[in-house]
C-alpha cells in the first residue's frame, strides 16, 4: 500500500500527510518495516501505527480532573446525563490488533512490543474476537508483578496478567460504547477492569469520591470515568497512588523530570481542599508524603554510598526464547541491563534484571565525592 492509501485510511489530505511523515519514525518488528508516531501531531494520536499497509490508531490522552466537584459536571455535563465509572489500574498500556493473521501488540508509543505480543497469547485467547471484528483494537493494560515496564502489586495477582479497559475500531479510533464493549469482552471471556457502576452526573462526585477512598485504603490507583458511548473520559487518582509515584520517583531523582514530581504533588494539594480535611488529616497527609519522597531518596543515596547500583528492577517469567527476546528489545531501546537473578521454573525462565538509571547514579556519586551544585 502506498503512502496516498495510508492518507486515506488517516482521514486527512496528501499534504498533511507528508508534513506527518516528518515525525514517523520507522522500525522492524521480525521482518515487517512500520512507522509509529511517537508524539500527537496534526490530530493523529501518539502510538499511531503504519504496518503492513494497516493502520493502528494510537490511544486518546485522557484527561484528568483536580476537582471531582467541578471537573465531572464541566467534563460530561452537556454530553451525558450518566456516565460509567471503572477501575485505573497501574500498569502498562497494551493495544492489540490482528495485522496480516498475526496478533500484535503495540506499546503506549506505537512500538510493536515483542515480549508483549508472546505473552499476550499465553494470557488470552483473542483469536474467536478477531474472527469476529477483524479491525478490533483491544485495549487493555498488564499489571502485576512479573513484568518488566512497571511492576505493582495487586492481591489477586500472582504474576503478570491483562485487563481489557477499551475497544475501539482500530482504523478510525472510534470506540464501543461502555455496555457494549463490556458485552463483547465477556462473550470472549476477556478479563476486564472493575465496572463499579453508573451514576448521574450531577450526583457522581460523591459516589468517586467514596469509590476513590475505597481504593487509596487498598492502596490502589483510581478511577476512570466514561460517558456511556465511550466517546468521553476522565480520570482520577488516589493519594495512595501519587505517594507510590513520588516514592518512586525520588528513589531516581536525577532520571525523572521535575513536571512528573511537581504535578503528584499538585494532586495532593488540591485534594485535601476539595476533601475539606481537618489540619490534623491534612498533617497526615502531608507526613506521609514526606516520608515517600525523602525516604526513598535516602535509601537510593545510602545505596551509591555503599558502592552498588540503583535502577528500576523487574522480574519477568516466561519462555526462554521470550525472554531473550525481551532484554535484546531493551538494549535495543538504548537502556543498559544487568542480569542479577536468572533460574528455570517449570519450563519457564524466570529473570530479574535491572535497568540501570545511569543519571541517578552518576549524579549521586558526584554529590557524595564534594562536587559543588550550582544552583
Amino acid at each position: 500500500m502506498d503512502d496516498t492509501e495510508y492518507h486515506r485510511l488517516l482521514g486527512m489530505g496528501e499534504s498533511a500527510f507528508e508534513t506527518l511523515e516528518e515525525h514517523l519514525e520507522r522500525r522492524n518488528y521480525e521482518g515487517r518495516t512500520y512507522r509509529h508516531l511517537s508524539d500527537a501531531r496534526h490530530g493523529v494520536e501518539r502510538g499511531t501505527a503504519l504496518i503492513a499497509g494497516e493502520v493502528v490508531r494510537g490511544f486518546p490522552k485522557i484527561s484528568r480532573t483536580l476537582v471531582l466537584a467541578e471537573g465531572i459536571p464541566t467534563r460530561f455535563a452537556d454530553r451525558c446525563d450518566r456516565i460509567a465509572v471503572e477501575e485505573k489500574l497501574n500498569g502498562y498500556n497494551v493495544r492489540a490488533a490482528r495485522i496480516d493473521g498475526d496478533v500484535l501488540a503495540f506499546s503506549r508509543s506505537g512500538i510493536v512490543c515483542p515480549f508483549t505480543t508472546r505473552v499476550l497469547d499465553r494470557l488470552v485467547d483473542l483469536e474467536a474476537l478477531f474472527e469476529a471484528y477483524p479491525r478490533a483494537m483491544v485495549c487493555g493494560e498488564m499489571i502485576g508483578p512479573e513484568n518488566p515496564y512497571t511492576a505493582h502489586d495487586y492481591p489477586d495477582v500472582d504474576s503478570l496478567t491483562f485487563r481489557a479497559f477499551d475497544w475501539r475500531d482500530r482504523v478510525s479510533g472510534d470506540p464501543l460504547a461502555v455496555e457494549q464493549r463490556r458485552e463483547r469482552y465477556d462473550r470472549f471471556e476477556v478479563p476486564q477492569t472493575r465496572l463499579f457502576g453508573t451514576y448521574a452526573v450531577g450526583d457522581a462526585a460523591d459516589d468517586v469520591r467514596s469509590i476513590v477512598d475505597d481504593l487509596d485504603a487498598d492502596g490502589r490507583e483510581g478511577v476512570v470515568m466514561k460517558s456511556p458511548d465511550g466517546t468521553e473520559q476522565l480520570k482520577y487518582t488516589t493519594s495512595a497512588s501519587n505517594r507510590g509515584d513520588l516514592a518512586y520517583a525520588f528513589s531516581l531523582p536525577f532520571d525523572y523530570g521535575k513536571p512528573f514530581m511537581f504535578r503528584r504533588l499538585i494532586r495532593e494539594g488540591f485534594q485535601t481542599v476539595e476533601w475539606d480535611e481537618s489540619d490534623d488529616v491534612a498533617r497526615d497527609r502531608a507526613h506521609e508524603l514526606g516520608e515517600a519522597i525523602l525516604l526513598s531518596m535516602r535509601e537510593t543515596i545510602r545505596t551509591v554510598a555503599d558502592g552498588d547500583a540503583v535502577g528500576e528492577r523487574h522480574t519477568v517469567r516466561a519462555s526462554p526464547e521470550t525472554v531473550d527476546v525481551l532484554l535484546e528489545h531493551l538494549r535495543g531501546q538504548g537502556l543498559q541491563i544487568e542480569i542479577e537473578a536468572d533460574r528455570r521454573e517449570d519450563g519457564d525462565r524466570v529473570c530479574t534484571f535491572c535497568k540501570r538509571t545511569q543519571s541517578t547514579n552518576d549524579r549521586t556519586e558526584n554529590y557524595l565525592e564534594g562536587h559543588i551544585v550550582r544552583e
